[in-house]
């Protein structure tokens, strides 16, 4: 395990720039009595050192905030895990500020703004890390939890997430049972872990049960609606078509349903979906939509609760925890049509 990032101080600053912490002190503070050409050299070993000033040890009653942050615009699984740490809050006496933050650009100035900004932790969902990012919030003392993260720092995180193998092991095996054998799975970034995860689980699934992985087969994309109709539309479009296709998330499921609407296949009598995550619109398409439900809001609980923990200096039993998935069987999947 590499060394924890150590934080630079007041003192670490003060001696760089031969003064006193007194006068370090004055400047983070914006005092006048400091001399310009001192100023502008503790404020440039302030940047040079990356100092972020810690987070209070204690916060007024009803202040405390935790953060979660996105890197993409909510959608029907974000508004999910949004609720379950809303509702964890609400049990915990903290509030939940929600953000949408893109690129990895200033990311000391990001951990110090997140610490003024009075944040207690920062749970961070389906986002794409660089190494300094994780870095420069420990250096800050701020709790980082990750969800369902697309790609895991190489230093240590915590992160909470879903038994995605497992799921895309009963996605598939629900549709074996059915009889079909040419089944495609559409999925989010290739280089993702949980959809690399579903995919080896749908792999497993086919390979026990002697069925082929046909040439178009697996398609990597982004979990969203237009996604899944482009996958859709390109494994719909072979000249050995699927009978059923395991989409990587519910929205990519209502999206290759689109796809096959516009080609006159009938949903489930021509073709069979299962998607993943069970959010609000797997029970409102039409027909509704079979998937693997992925416990959501549990899991922002979880990580409301964790960050806390790690907030106060609690020891955690382990740095990634996997909640249970489950099949969820509706309208959208039915035995393989005889003529096939």
């Amino acid at each position: 395990m590499p060394p924890s990032p150590r934080r630079a101080t007041l003192a670490t600053v003060a001696a760089s720039a031969g003064v006193s912490v007194a006068t370090v002190s004055k400047v983070l503070n914006g005092r006048s009595d400091v001399s310009p050409a001192t100023r502008s050299l503790v404020q440039s070993l302030l940047q040079e050192h990356e100092y972020v000033a810690p987070a209070p040890r204690r916060e007024p009653a009803g202040l405390a905030t935790v953060e979660v942050q996105f890197d993409t615009d909510l959608n029907a699984y974000s508004t999910e895990i949004v609720q379950g740490a809303v509702a964890a809050g609400a049990e915990e006496g903290v509030g939940i500020v929600v953000s949408i933050r893109s690129g990895t650009e200033r990311t000391t100035a990001w951990a110090r703004e997140l610490v003024a900004a009075g944040r207690r932790a920062l749970i961070a969902v389906t986002g794409e890390l660089t190494a300094g990012q994780p870095a420069a919030l420990a250096r800050a003392r701020l709790p980082l939890v990750l969800i369902d993260p697309l790609n895991l720092p190489r230093t240590r995180v915590t992160s909470v997430g879903s038994t995605n193998f497992a799921g895309g092991l009963a996605a598939t095996h629900h549709l074996l049972s059915l009889g079909h054998r040419r089944i495609a799975y559409i999925g989010g970034p290739a280089t993702a872990a949980c959809n690399q995860a579903r995919l080896h689980g749908y792999r497993a699934a086919m390979e026990a049960e002697g069925a082929p992985v046909l040439p178009g087969y697996v398609r990597s994309s982004h979990f969203r609606y237009h996604s899944g109709v482009a996958g859709g539309a390109a494994v719909l479009d072979l000249p050995r078509a699927p009978t059923a296709i395991f989409a990587g998330s519910d929205e990519m499921a209502v999206g290759i349903m689109e796809a096959a609407r516009a080609r006159g296949l009938r949903i489930p009598e021509d073709l069979s979906i299962v998607g993943f995550d069970d959010t609000q619109i797997a029970q409102v398409t039409s027909p509704p939509l079979t998937t693997i439900r992925q416990p959501l809001r549990e899991m922002g609980g979880v990580a409301l609760r964790t960050a806390l923990r790690l907030a106060a200096g609690e020891r955690i039993d382990s740095h990634h925890v996997e909640l249970a998935t489950e099949l969820v069987v509706r309208g959208s999947t039915a035995p393989v049509p005889p003529r096939s």
